[in-house]
This record gives C-alpha cells, sequence and structure tokens, in this order.
C-alpha cells in the first residue's frame, strides 16, 4: 500500500534498510514502561511505542524530532505511517 502526498504523487518508501537502535522502545526501556507495539523511525533508526501504547512515544518522537515515517516493527507486519498526513505510505 503506498500514500500519496499532498499534490498525489506518491510517496517514496526508503532505499536503504534502517538499523533499529534498540530491541524496544527505547523510552520504555529507560524508564520500565510496558508497551504494545513496536515502531521503527525510517529516518534514525529510533525505536518508539505505538499509539495503544500508554506513552505513545514514536508520536512524541515524531513532533520532537521532525521524523516522520514509521515503519511497524511487529513480526509479519509490512507497512509505513506517516504522521503529518496520518496515513499509510
Amino acid at each position: 500500500m503506498i500514500g500519496h502526498d499532498r499534490t498525489n504523487r506518491p510517496l517514496p518508501r526508503p532505499r536503504t534498510p534502517v538499523t533499529p537502535r534498540a530491541p524496544g522502545s527505547e523510552e520504555c526501556l529507560a524508564t520500565h514502561s510496558p508497551w504494545v507495539h513496536l515502531r521503527l523511525y525510517l529516518t534514525c533508526g529510533h525505536v518508539g511505542c505505538c499509539d495503544s501504547s500508554p506513552n505513545r512515544h514514536a508520536r512524541r518522537h515524531a513532533a520532537a524530532d521532525g521524523h516522520l515515517i514509521v515503519a511497524s516493527l511487529e513480526p509479519g507486519e509490512d507497512w509505513r505511517w506517516c504522521f503529518v498526513h496520518e496515513a499509510f505510505v
């Protein structure tokens, strides 16, 4: 599934794989907090917890650092999400 930007152009997928910086949500690991699902930032490799998790660290990272595209780190899932467009890309 590919999303489109506001001019209806397809949004690109990353060309090189990104290595996760941590085995779980970086902030949750530091504070011993639980998470529901993990998201990988394709810009920097940051791992954050999803919006269903108590702390929503992935969304917080997007707002704080301007990194806007995440991929699911869940086994069997192959999708990406844009926080600007609130859409799959």
